[in-house]
């Protein structure tokens, strides 16, 4: 029986995907970034303009806050977390990805979470939480609790850029559940 690929083996893999229209357009692959051993796994919806050039997830405005939140509500550092995006190529205009885009590329986000197997899964925004959770659900009422998710907990919540926009409630929001990941990690 062959052996679980590791999570850069992984990355070189996914770097010559080509399995839908994304990869016309893209500069590269933003597979993911963290240590292969981190308890938690975020996820995003795509890679924007920065993180297609830098090869980074969450390198823009958006990381920024996502990383300061995580400092001061649940004492985690970037590089505690290993963090990803549903689709890992950028799509034209930052559009959402269609269906048919989040199918090809569903695989590779499986295997990052079979070969990384976190103790929780951030999920930000309507577009990974809805994702990963199977569900039509809006952020709004699917935040504030956590779910299972195979042998992890997911705790979905707005996106950072939700809070960037100024909007109070998502950047109480974003707060109470960076908390609530903590208290998962330390239960």
């Amino acid at each position: 029986m062959a052996e679980d690929p590791t999570i850069e083996e992984l990355a070189a893999r996914a770097a010559t995907c080509t399995a839908c229209g994304l990869a016309v357009g893209r500069t590269q692959v933003v597979f993911g970034d963290g240590p292969h051993t981190a308890r938690v796994v975020i996820v995003g919806e795509a890679p924007g303009a920065d993180e297609d050039i830098q090869g980074r997830p969450f390198v823009g405005r958006s990381g920024q806050l996502l990383e300061r939140v995580l400092l001061e509500e649940a004492g985690l550092k970037r590089h505690d977390c290993y963090i990803t995006n549903v689709n890992k190529c950028r799509p034209p205009g930052n559009r959402d990805p269609e269906p048919a885009e989040v199918a090809a590329c569903r695989p590779w986000l499986d295997a990052q979470m079979r070969t990384l197997r976190p103790d929780v899964v951030l999920t930000l925004g309507n577009f990974a939480s809805r994702a990963l959770l199977q569900t039509k659900e809006g952020i709004t009422r699917l935040r504030g609790r956590t779910y299972p998710f195979g042998a992890s907990t997911l705790v979905p919540t707005f996106h950072p850029a939700a809070a960037l926009r100024g909007s109070p409630e998502a950047m109480a929001g974003l707060r109470a559940d960076v908390v609530r990941v903590r208290e998962v990690l330390d239960s």
